[in-house]
């Protein structure tokens, strides 16, 4: 699986400077928090907190949760590898298309791996004991799913759940936090990275129950001293969710309209999250090797599971960047 945001390949192929590249395949926040955290001397000389307190006690308090039920990581991909490291699952199942991580990740640590089309078999009853991993709101469509039937079904059949929010925020819709005070095999993953805006400092999560978290393999160090205090900063901005949401809801009608005016997409997919999936009547790889022509940077969805080979998704970016986008877009033969 290959991810978005290289813009320094691809300053390569066009022969100019990464930041001359806009790019629509990073699905970060276009709205930063306020932050007044700058490293220095001391910040760099010095240990840190080993233990995060300021840090665990502001994600705490965001998301509704004891310091206890929140673990910290070195990015959204390392909470994954070693949940999957200490779970070992005998059966997983994961509803597909997905993050890449899951599937290697499951590929490296499970015993049978089975991809579930969610578009298709949403609600086929899982073995029981199996594992399963949901993405919500989904990848690459941004599609939020009410999990309420399915939670109960796998409950149902005693599954360890691992749900990933990583663009909830963006939504504003329930999170499935509220059930860990009720099933015991529950973990959500959650990156800090994209709703907040700091892509470069890599601050990952896992939420469940203490006892749960406990039994993971965690290094002493998962974090550096900036990126815990630029992390607690941005947690503490009190409009930072409001102001964000409106402006996501404003870009991405914004970016609709662009995208559905376009002759060659054959179809705009509703979704919810800070990114638009789009069907192209041609390969996703020749439409975006012609946008790069253009210094424009999109996301090839073919590598996803269950898609084919025409899909391409769009970030939310801000209002020049649609200016350019469309202006590209309407120069394509």
């Amino acid at each position: 699986m290959t991810h978005g945001g290289n813009i320094f390949k691809a300053a390569q192929i066009c022969g100019c400077k990464p930041e001359e590249i806009i790019d629509f395949s990073s699905n970060i926040n276009i709205c930063a928090p306020r932050v007044q955290i700058k490293p220095d001397t001391a910040m760099i000389r010095r240990y840190g907190d080993p233990e995060y307190r300021e840090l665990y006690d502001a994600i705490a308090e965001t998301y509704g949760l004891t310091a206890g039920e929140v673990a910290l990581f070195n990015g959204a991909s390392s909470a994954i590898f070693s949940l999957f490291e200490a779970l070992r699952p005998a059966h997983c199942r994961l509803y597909a298309p997905l993050y890449g991580e899951y599937k290697r990740a499951a590929e490296h640590y499970a015993g049978e791996v089975t991809l579930v089309n969610r578009f298709e078999a949403l609600e086929e009853r899982p073995p029981r004991g199996s594992t399963v991993v949901f993405v919500n709101p989904s990848t690459p469509e941004g599609r939020c799913y009410n999990l309420e039937r399915l939670m109960a079904l796998w409950q149902e059949q005693e599954c360890t759940v691992i749900v990933d929010e990583s663009f909830l925020e963006f939504t504003g819709k329930p999170s499935v936090r509220r059930f860990l005070g009720t099933y015991e095999k529950l973990y959500i993953v959650q990156s800090l990275t994209k709703f907040y805006a700091c892509a470069g400092v890599r601050v990952g999560a896992l939420f469940s129950r203490p006892e749960n978290l406990a039994a993971l393999p965690r290094p002493a160090w998962p974090l550096s001293s900036f990126d815990a205090a630029h992390m607690s900063a941005a947690l503490r901005d009190p409009r930072h969710a409001s102001h964000s949401r409106k402006a996501q809801l404003k870009g991405s009608s914004a970016l609709r309209e662009i995208l559905e005016a376009v002759p060659f997409f054959e179809q705009v997919y509703a979704g919810e999250a800070n990114y638009v999936m789009v069907k192209s009547y041609e390969k996703a790889e020749i439409v975006k090797e012609r946008l790069l022509a253009h210094r424009i940077l999109i996301r090839d969805c073919s590598d996803f599971d269950f898609l084919g080979d025409r899909h391409l998704r769009f970030s939310v970016k801000q209002k020049s960047d649609l200016k350019a986008l469309k202006k590209a877009l309407h120069a394509l033969p």
